[in-house]
């Protein structure tokens, strides 16, 4: 069965679009077919395998509102890995949409509708999402079977972390009762600073008391993954270079593997 999970966050800077284009890259090595779902208005997924998303024939933007056939705006990137694009049209996305209720009845299951004939063809979707709670993400975590949240240690984290795991527990409670909150991945961790520390050991006393996990995989501040994508042109875990960070991206994969499996 094919997988879906998402890597949402109602706040930008915490490397979702770096878990979800690394965590495709290993699973792709790995012989598992994987598509790539951007619903960031910004493309920076496409623009992580070195194709600008402003130049598509077609994007997500065009399945969605317009009902083109999801297979004429897939774009393949990588060897195993596929590409829902996005750009700035995906900006208009809840004006163009809401408005118009009679013409799109099901506001929040557009995606799930239009990925219908779709998903069987993949082993992993991993859906990149904007860093808010609007339609974009409603309709994300109404066809998602999983989600994942990344942390980073901040002031304000732990308000934005409540947020989502709320936002989560009513889409499994209302219209999506598959959806399964995997995990929480500490991100863009430095363990020098003693706010990341006590921010962090914050985040996995409300992860117990709440009975969720958090990966025991952390994935610290480094630039490599940003170097990869300027000058390689693609994510790091797809580079051949062995690196320690990168590292941590095949144990999160590891882990990620085993609770999708269980």
């Amino acid at each position: 069965m094919t997988k879906v999970i998402s890597i949402s966050q109602n706040k930008g800077g915490v490397l979702k679009t770096s878990l979800v284009v690394n965590l495709a890259g290993i699973l792709a090595k790995q012989g598992e077919k994987v598509l790539i779902i951007d619903t960031d208005n910004q493309g920076n997924a496409l623009i992580s395998f070195n194709q600008n998303p402003d130049r598509c024939q077609y994007t997500l933007y065009d399945v969605l509102v317009d009902g083109l056939p999801v297979q004429h705006a897939i774009m393949n990137v990588y060897e195993n890995i596929d590409v829902l694009p996005s750009n700035d049209d995906m900006s208009f996305f809840e004006l163009d949409v809401l408005p118009e209720i009679a013409k799109y009845p099901t506001p929040f299951g557009l995606l799930k509708n239009a990925m219908r004939g779709a998903v069987s063809d993949y082993d992993y979707i991993f859906i990149d999402t904007p860093p808010n709670l609007g339609l974009v993400q409603a309709n994300v975590l109404e066809f998602a079977t999983d989600v994942i949240i990344p942390f980073q240690p901040e002031v304000y984290s732990m308000r934005s972390l409540a947020k989502m795991v709320n936002t989560i527990a009513k889409f499994k409670s209302k219209t999506n009762a598959d959806l399964n909150l995997l995990g929480v991945v500490p991100t863009l961790y430095d363990r020098t600073t003693t706010l990341h520390v006590e921010v962090l050991q914050e985040c996995r006393k409300f992860c117990l008391q709440n009975d969720i996990k958090v990966f025991e995989t952390i994935i610290p501040k480094s630039i490599k993954f940003a170097k990869a994508i300027a000058y390689e042109k693609k994510p790091a875990t797809l580079l051949k270079k062995k690196d320690k960070v990168v590292d941590l991206y095949i144990n999160l994969a590891n882990e990620l593997v085993a609770e999708v499996m269980v």
